[in-house]
């Protein structure tokens, strides 16, 4: 896979938020309610920060209102150490953007898309071939792309999201569609954008991606943000502290639970272990759908 180039960016752009959002609200223009309501959060420098919740949550309202396609809102917003307000069109050079439903020119091959694209930009591009490749499309650059399937579509906008190097990288469902060997090759590249200091907004439903990739998370429900924080401390918290141990005593199958806090002196789980013949042990951690039910009350379908 080509390599991400580093980016280098000076101490103070590196020491502040590269998102910061203070009470931002918006509604369309034919609505009669907030689309998003008082949404508060910041995202790190190099974070991979996950918006997450179910279809109609409000998930890419707002990725549109960060990436500018949607203005009139109320609140304060800045992005890479500026209001958003305040960015014109240089906002473009420093940002991509990757779209659920990517739109592309289906009459020309992937290779021509990227090379049109990359010339709108002023700055130093990629290699539409080098992106091909990371996106594992380099044997399909050739042909066009409404020959595409849905999947190879949602690579090639990753792809041209990644054409002007950028800082700070939007990316709505990148891995819905897709086969597991181009999931896996998605979330690689998602990991080594966080490794060469970029920083990522992921929307998604998809909590098991959200839960390998993310640094932290943001529940949205209905146009309001329920919780932010890590997926491993939100699982912990509203996990059970115990133990669970499926085993055979005796010729039958059993299931037994114990607490996890003083499991190495409890003497019923240590002489299950001498005696019993252990299929799995496991804590009883909460997943992060399990914590995103618990907490706003909804199930992501």
């Amino acid at each position: 896979m080509a390599a991400l180039i580093v980016p280098s960016h000076p101490k103070e752009a590196r020491d502040m938020p590269v998102v910061e959002v203070n009470g931002l609200t918006f509604t369309y223009p034919s609505g009669t309610s907030p689309a998003v309501r008082d949404l508060r959060f910041r995202v790190e420098q190099g974070e991979v920060f996950g918006f997450l919740g179910p279809n109609g949550a409000g998930k890419s309202t707002t990725q549109r209102l960060l990436i500018g396609l949607l203005r009139g809102y109320t609140g304060k917003v800045s992005a890479l150490g500026r209001d958003l307000a305040d960015w014109g069109a240089a906002y473009y050079e420093q940002i991509g953007v990757s779209f659920e439903l990517p739109n592309h020119y289906l009459r020309l091959t992937g290779l021509e898309n990227l090379s049109y694209f990359r010339a709108l930009y002023r700055g130093e591009t990629r290699r539409p071939e080098a992106l091909l490749e990371m996106v594992g499309l380099a044997d399909d650059g050739g042909r066009y792309v409404s020959e595409y399937s849905k999947g190879m579509k949602t690579r090639l906008g990753v792809a041209r999201a990644l054409l002007n190097d950028p800082r700070l990288v939007f990316l709505d469902e990148p891995t819905m569609g897709l086969d597991p060997v181009s999931g896996r090759r998605i979330k690689s590249l998602i990991r080594e954008m966080k490794e060469t200091g970029r920083t990522v907004f992921l929307t998604t439903h998809d909590m098991t991606v959200a839960d390998e990739l993310c640094d932290r998370v943001a529940f949205i429900v209905n146009g309001e943000i329920s919780i932010v924080g890590s997926p491993h401390k939100l699982k912990l918290a509203h996990g059970a502290r115990k133990v669970r141990v499926e085993h055979t005593l005796d010729g039958t199958p059993a299931r037994s639970e114990f607490p996890l806090d003083g499991i190495g002196a409890n003497a019923g789980f240590l002489a299950l272990l001498r005696e019993a013949e252990v299929q799995t042990i496991h804590s009883q951690e909460a997943t992060l759908e399990d914590v995103f039910v618990h907490v706003t009350g909804r199930s992501l379908h």
